[in-house]
């Protein structure tokens, strides 16, 4: 059994769904390997959850060359960053914010070493998870112009969904 599985099992039963989603997921044969776990630790590391973090780096470790294990930490790192930031700059009623340079590296953007559509997929789905309007949008716009499927961009959004509310259930345990 994978270690996510057994994270997963431990929902109470209120919490079913989530175990049965992640499943489903694990499961789905609708986007390539690589590309799901990428998105699975991506959005482990997105919750800030360690003992979730644990779980996917324990699947992650047979099913993903180190470039991308490397390239998804990197996008939730970076993406812990700029949503925080983006989202102000959209939310604040002061325009000026967002004529302003950022002033904050962001070397990992252009240095990850995956494909740019896999790079920017980690992204959306921490951005999801993190809830910046602004750069699901932005991240989206890049991915469709990469001709990456709708529906794996549902999909990535569907995992990070799952990730976070496993984090939030079982941070209460």
């Amino acid at each position: 059994m994978s270690a996510l599985k057994d994270f997963a099992g431990a929902m109470p039963a209120y919490a079913k769904d989530l175990k049965l989603n992640l499943s489903s997921l694990l499961t789905e044969q609708g986007m390539g390997e690589a590309r799901k776990y990428g998105l699975l630790l991506a959005c482990a590391h997105g919750t800030g959850y360690k003992p979730l973090v644990e779980a996917a780096e324990a699947d992650c470790a047979d099913k993903l060359d180190e470039k991308t294990a490397d390239a998804a930490r990197g996008a939730a790192a970076v993406m812990a960053m700029n949503n925080v930031y983006y989202r102000f700059t959209h939310l604040a009623g002061n325009e000026n914010y967002a004529a302003m340079p950022a002033k904050l590296r962001m070397n990992m953007i252009a240095t990850h070493g995956v494909a740019k559509e896999e790079f920017e997929l980690f992204s959306l789905a921490v951005s999801a998870i993190n809830g910046c309007g602004l750069c699901i949008d932005s991240h989206e716009k890049v991915l469709l112009k990469h001709e990456v499927k709708e529906a794996d961009i549902q999909t990535a959004v569907r995992i990070a969904a799952v990730m976070k509310a496993l984090a939030t259930v079982h941070a209460t345990l």
